[in-house]
């Protein structure tokens, strides 16, 4: 590892390349870049995170760390980790100082590891409007977490009014094995009928104010075609807000799924013995990685958002992100002038 005190996004980079030089091409069949946004206390889980989706997905690491945007001088220090702690490759973790900390993409995009995908993720609360930010811009794929906001239902809404093809949530990636179990059971009882099954109704039992139990509802609800709400369960769930799910099926039938409390899950179903599953709390970096491993769009996460917050229309919003760029000294002040714009293309990270 070499630490740069004070010094430059060109000195970065020519240290980046001198690692490289000594420590072998262990850049070879990158598969991405990804670019990781945190505050300074996040940083520690997120290391750990990104550490582990680089070990199943070859990647550039760039930890982008804003600390004190209203310190008089700009500043940067960058650590710079070939085959490290941070895994097998690459990794850069940059902590900004004053009002370079809003034009991070300075320093990022000459890092970007060439002819690869971007991923942007924030382990923090991300701005309102992702356009107000370059990173997410010009990233391929953007991943977000209305979780850990102070009001996960509004962060989920926000997301939602904001969302532009590319968009996902780690809040949607904590309920991945509630849905497996759901769609297998209802394929279990679809194969016992030999008939396509239709779902009438149900609900989930768990907590209403927890974003995964929502986007769980409104991917039922998108799916199924009928309305399926979270009800209060009145016991703590685990993580993804979700103690049971019952749904009621024509032919006068319904199936249940529990959570044990012990890393499994029950399944009730008709004619059929009870059967206890797999659905162990998982990690952040295992969420991650299931994230770096599709970098199209999601289809039903998108669903999934619309139903949940009510906000239509997102199948027909533009890959294409314009640039805002907002001052937050001008916001401060109250100086209210238009803010300066440029258009660029989300996709292919072009100007336009």
């Amino acid at each position: 590892m070499t630490t740069l005190w004070d010094t430059t996004g060109s000195a970065v980079v020519k240290e980046l390349a001198a690692q490289r030089r000594t420590g072998g091409a262990v850049m070879s069949g990158v598969a991405l870049t990804l670019v990781v946004v945190a505050n300074e206390s996040r940083v520690p889980d997120a290391e750990e995170a990104a550490t582990q989706a680089a070990a199943a997905h070859p990647c550039r690491v760039l930890v982008v760390v804003r600390r004190q945007i209203d310190a008089p001088v700009p500043r940067l220090d960058a650590e710079i980790v070939i085959g490290g702690r941070l895994g097998p490759g690459e990794a850069v973790v940059m902590r900004m100082y004053g009002r370079l900390g809003l034009h991070a993409e300075s320093v990022v995009l000459p890092l970007l590891a060439a002819d690869a995908p971007v991923v942007a993720w924030w382990h923090e609360s991300p701005p309102a409007k992702l356009a107000t930010d370059a990173l997410a811009v010009f990233a391929d794929r953007r991943i977000t977490d209305s979780s850990i906001a102070e009001d996960p239902l509004a962060a989920l809404r926000k997301r939602a009014e904001d969302y532009a093809p590319g968009d996902t949530d780690l809040a949607w990636t904590r309920c991945t094995g509630w849905r497996a179990i759901l769609a297998s059971t209802l394929d279990s009882v679809s194969g016992r009928r030999g008939d396509p099954v239709r779902v009438l109704g149900g609900h989930i039992a768990g907590d209403p104010g927890n974003a995964t139990a929502q986007l769980l509802a409104g991917w039922l609800s998108s799916r199924c075609g009928c309305p399926i709400t979270v009800e209060d369960g009145g016991r703590r769930p685990g993580q993804s807000g979700v103690d049971s799910v019952v749904l009621e099926l024509d032919q006068d039938e319904n199936v249940q799924i529990h959570a044990d409390r012990r890393g499994g899950a029950v399944i009730s179903q008709p004619y059929r013995p009870d059967a206890t599953v797999p659905l162990p709390e998982r990690s952040l970096g295992d969420l991650l990685s299931e994230e770096l491993r599709r970098l199209d769009q999601d289809e039903p996460y998108r669903e999934a958002l619309e139903a949940a917050t009510g906000v239509t229309g997102l199948a027909g919003r533009s890959a294409t992100r314009e640039y805002v760029w907002l001052d937050p000294a001008d916001a401060e002040n109250g100086n209210g002038g238009p803010p300066a714009r440029r258009a660029v293309a989300a996709e292919s990270g072009t100007e336009s």
